[in-house]
């Protein structure tokens, strides 16, 4: 358990609601702390999710394997994201998701029986989530909106353009998995774009 909340765990909660020094320091006594290096898993597809994860270091793809054994990104998470297996979480069912380091990282790690005392102890804190919820839910949209409506060269230019951080950081063929291209359809549309 850590008895300091990281800083920018704290600046992250205070975007959402108005919290004391003294209920961020009892949000801090519910997590715990985890490394993992670069391919290490935080979760495995088959395995119950049981926790939601701050990264405070590192990137994370989320993904699940198709029919075909091929992996479909369907989410990324950079420092000071939130990221689960909402499904596995919620309803603890055998997760399809796995969620894997990219990097080497670290995460923050709030076990939702955890979550459920803290919310008992400090109520705000399921409106903090709540919030987060429904960001996460609006970008799943967006998400779905640009893939229905955008050409494979507009969605690039957008994603690029709203998240340079990723465009830096992670392979080419996950950032072509995530947006629905094949890695060769990304490559010639680059070469093409960039003559």
């Amino acid at each position: 358990m850590k008895t300091e909340i990281d800083p920018n765990l704290a600046e992250y909660i205070k975007r959402y609601i108005s919290i004391s020094d003294e209920e961020l320091t009892l949000v801090a006594s519910f997590l715990t702390s985890k490394k993992l290096k670069k391919k290490e898993y935080l979760l495995q597809e088959g395995r119950i999710c049981h926790s939601r994860y701050f990264v405070t270091k590192g990137c994370f793809r989320v993904y699940y394997l198709d029919p075909k054994g091929v992996e479909q990104i369907v989410h990324f998470g950079l420092e000071y994201w939130w990221i689960t297996d909402y499904n596995s979480l919620i309803a603890q069912c055998p997760s399809v998701m796995n969620i894997q380091a990219i990097e080497d990282a670290e995460v923050l790690v709030l076990n939702e029986e955890k979550l459920e005392e803290l919310c008992a102890k400090l109520p705000k804190i399921e409106r903090f989530f709540r919030k987060i919820m429904e960001k996460t839910y609006m970008a799943i949209q967006k998400r779905m909106e640009y893939m229905f409506s955008m050409s494979g060269e507009e969605m690039y230019d957008v994603f690029v353009t709203a998240n340079p951080e990723f465009a830096r950081r992670v392979p080419q063929y996950m950032l072509a998995s995530y947006l629905g291209f094949t890695p060769e359809f990304l490559s010639k549309m680059k070469a093409k774009k960039y003559k």
